[in-house]
């Protein structure tokens, strides 16, 4: 006998009904979550650290930073547990945040302070600004 428990009935029934996740779960599941796999109709999903503002993902990519295939205007967010079960997926638009924007100054220093392990972490966000892409990644409210 399979145990049901709530997280599976809430991704897997819902999304079986043709119904979306709820909002609630997105947010929960990817804000516990230090990790997601990102992924489109053109690229295979890839592991990335990020971090959950502002009903959004953000993640920091290219120069030194995690590799991402090239993303369209869509992607994919699949959010597992620690145990390696999916949790949830969610579509998301994706745009990109450019320096010096409002949106920047905002979250810039707070993917700074999530980034673990980071070489140079005086000059990180000024390194980003010419080197990496930080993308923010919107639930669409599609599954």
């Amino acid at each position: 006998m399979v145990a049901v428990t709530k997280t599976w009935c809430l991704t897997r029934c819902v999304s079986i009904a043709g119904v979306p996740p709820a909002p609630t779960l997105v947010a929960e599941a990817t804000r516990r979550s230090g990790v997601v796999w990102v992924g489109s109709p053109t690229a295979a999903p890839t592991l990335v650290w990020h971090l959950w503002h502002d009903d959004a993902v953000y993640v920091v990519c290219g120069g030194s930073e995690q590799s991402l295939p090239a993303l369209g205007p869509t992607a994919t967010v699949t959010v597992r547990s620690k145990s390696g079960s999916r949790v949830v997926d969610w579509a998301a638009s994706v745009h990109r945040v450019e320096p010096g924007t409002e949106r920047w100054v905002e979250v810039a220093p707070l993917l700074a302070a999530a980034r673990l392990n980071a070489a140079d972490a005086a000059g990180l966000i000024a390194r980003w600004a010419t080197s990496s892409t930080v993308l923010r990644l919107s639930p669409t409210g599609v599954v």
